[in-house]
């Protein structure tokens, strides 16, 4: 029989092993009771990309805000978010497309976020270089569709076309590109500090035929955060071509699973 001694040891040991497996893992995804949504917007886009989204949402009874991200640097889009997130009042889900996961993972330690959700976006560990982890995995067609006048980036027509916005119809995706907003190369430079999604619940929708964001990647990021992870065929724009589907999943993370 195992003595008093013995038993304390292994009951001791077992708790060590348990918090070197658990230190550091994401939140596991909970329905947490949340009224306001905040959404972010990516590269080459506005805040209306989400006027899709949001109808949803608001018919559902939430509270949406849609925040216009000024692409210039990491702090100053970070600042925009968390302004917006001031003004709610109480447990809020804050979302992010694309780049914005970047906002999404540093200003979600703010204290109204309930839960985050990525919607085919960046979700990088605190400090960690995304470009270096992205050059892990093989480059998306969009890449090379990035054009420059001087500091200012902005997506091509060919490119936004097919690789950013390949499964919209193309009058609607012309549209889209007539209001991209231009980015500054500073933006891109920026590190996360924290890391919202190892302590917040956590939300992923992968794009699966993305030419934006290497599909396999997403699916990194997503498990690496122990993310509840759906899947969309739809390209980088699953927010507009598929609103249901990333409607549902925001709804899931403010609690509402019926």
């Amino acid at each position: 029989m195992m003595n008093r001694r013995t038993f304390s040891a292994t009951l001791a040991a077992g708790a060590a092993a348990s918090l070197v497996a658990t230190r550091g893992m994401a939140a596991i995804p909970v329905s947490t009771n949340a009224r306001n949504v905040v959404l972010v917007h990516g590269l080459f886009a506005d805040g209306s990309c989400w006027s899709e989204v949001i109808a949803r949402l608001q018919a559902a009874g939430l509270n949406a805000t849609s925040v216009q991200n000024p692409l210039t640097t990491l702090p100053e889009a970070v600042a925009s978010a968390q302004r917006v997130l001031d003004r709610q009042d109480g447990p809020t889900v804050l979302v992010g497309h694309s780049f914005s996961g970047m906002i999404v993972t540093e200003a979600g330690v703010h204290p109204n976020v309930s839960a985050l959700v990525y919607v085919a976006a960046r979700a990088p560990d605190a400090g960690e270089d995304y470009t270096a982890l992205a050059k892990t995995f093989p480059t998306p067609p969009a890449s090379a569709g990035i054009v420059f006048d001087g500091d200012e980036g902005r997506l091509s027509e060919t490119a936004f076309l097919r690789d950013f916005a390949g499964d919209l119809p193309e009058a609607k995706a012309k549209v889209l590109y007539a209001v991209q907003q231009p980015f500054q190369k500073a933006l891109l430079t920026g590190k996360t500090t924290h890391a919202a999604w190892r302590s917040k619940p956590s939300f992923y929708a992968v794009s699966t035929e993305d030419r934006t964001i290497n599909p396999d990647l997403e699916r990194f990021m997503a498990k690496r955060m122990g993310a509840k992870t759906i899947e969309v065929k739809a390209s980088h724009l699953s927010l507009i071509s598929h609103p249901d589907e990333i409607a549902q999943l925001i709804l899931e993370a403010a609690g509402q699973t019926g």
